[in-house]
């Protein structure tokens, strides 16, 4: 298997879910041990690696299931009135895009959608398409840091500054940004940062994060309001409080984030920066290879990859319909040839691509392999 596509869900390294495992049995011998009187001298521990790895203050930490989790508690904490306006790009994520959706119905706002250009020259043009689109009713904007389908590592710092100026808070959905590009959010500080763990950190599914600016955080409520809204925990933040107890739930992908940060950062004798630029290393040599191989252009600066590169298919392949859930290319790239990669549509009207990771176990082989097997569809 050519796995090619580890920023859809990541891929757990088997200490990881050895160290799961191991605390799920500790679990279920003695939950009330585990659940209650244990809880939180087992979390705070990942807490305090995952604020270092991140440039963050503890306290100002949650963890969540997932970005869209995150995204969720932001935006349905809102204090939207009718003729608000939300903000968001043509390349956000869909799940996080439905939320703006559902948020904007609700209380009568508008969603402004901004075309950004893609194929991209450069950061500038993302930066002036969003700035133009915001008015005096903009309430929040909600900005990838890396997007999606198209993998662009946007010009983040740039706009949340130029949107601060214009009074917009920001609210980032860094699901690939850990452990994919270098994260300091006390210097980047945005209103709000949600990221995943379980892609290019390597936890378990089900680990992300939740950040916070301190003068925001007591109107933030969680998807799931239990009990922390009116019990407080010595040490504890209120917004810690109200997040870290969402319900009895499995909690050990939380608890493994911090041994997932070291194991990683042990991988390589130069650490996580090391890692980071092999990754995006590799990336940039696979988007050349392929796209000599079928002759088409790159989409966007090497500047804006990070450890992922979409490519356009080949002209011959551009006229193919839609087929269901999964491209059909894309399930023959697996059954028939053992190839696992995401195909996708972008831009209007839509042009066919394909999406390739780039993470340790990968090799230019890999990257050939799928030249090749592309152009026997």
């Amino acid at each position: 298997m050519a796995f090619l596509n580890h920023g859809s869900f990541g891929a757990c390294p088997k200490p990881i879910l050895e160290l799961q495992a191991e605390l799920r049995r500790q679990m279920e011998a003695e939950p009330i041990q585990f659940l209650w009187r244990h809880y939180d001298e087992r979390l705070e521990p990942s807490r305090r690696a995952l604020a270092r790895f991140v440039g963050a203050r503890p306290s100002d930490l949650v963890f969540v299931t997932n970005a869209t989790t995150g995204v969720n508690a932001v935006v349905r904490s809102l204090k939207l009135r009718r003729g608000d306006a939300l903000l968001t790009t043509c390349l956000d994520y869909n799940a996080c895009r439905n939320v703006l959706v559902e948020a904007a119905r609700r209380a009568g706002a508008r969603l402004i959608v901004v075309r950004v250009p893609f194929p991209v020259s450069g950061g500038d043009a993302i930066m002036a398409a969003v700035l133009k689109a915001v008015t005096p009713r903009t309430r929040l904007a909600l900005l990838d840091h890396v997007t999606s389908d198209s993998a662009l590592v946007l010009p983040l710092e740039r706009l949340v500054r130029a949107l601060e100026q214009r009074g917009v808070p920001t609210l980032v959905d860094g699901a690939h940004a850990p452990g994919m590009v270098a994260l300091n959010l006390e210097r980047l500080r945005p209103a709000y940062y949600t990221g995943n763990l379980h892609k290019w950190v390597c936890a378990p599914k089900g680990a992300a994060f939740l950040w916070a600016r301190e003068d925001l955080q007591s109107d933030l409520q969680p998807p799931v309001v239990s009990h922390g809204n009116n019990r407080s925990r010595p040490g504890h933040t209120r917004f810690q409080d109200r997040f870290d107890w969402p319900g009895t739930i499995d909690p050990t992908a939380w608890m493994c984030v911090g041994e997932a940060i070291r194991w990683m950062g042990r991988l390589l004798p130069g650490g996580w920066p090391a890692l980071r630029a092999r990754n995006h290393a590799l990336a940039v040599q696979a988007r050349a290879l392929l796209c000599r191989s079928w002759k088409v252009d790159a989409p966007c600066p090497t500047s804006m990859l990070g450890s992922m590169a979409t490519v356009p298919l080949p002209a011959r392949l551009q006229d193919r319909p839609p087929a269901g859930k999964i491209d059909a290319d894309q399930l023959r790239l697996y059954d028939e040839f053992g190839i696992e990669v995401p195909f996708n549509r972008i831009g209007q009207p839509p042009i066919r691509y394909l999406r390739v990771s780039a993470q340790v176990y990968n090799t230019v082989a890999q990257y050939r392999q799928l030249s090749q097997a592309v152009q026997m569809l």
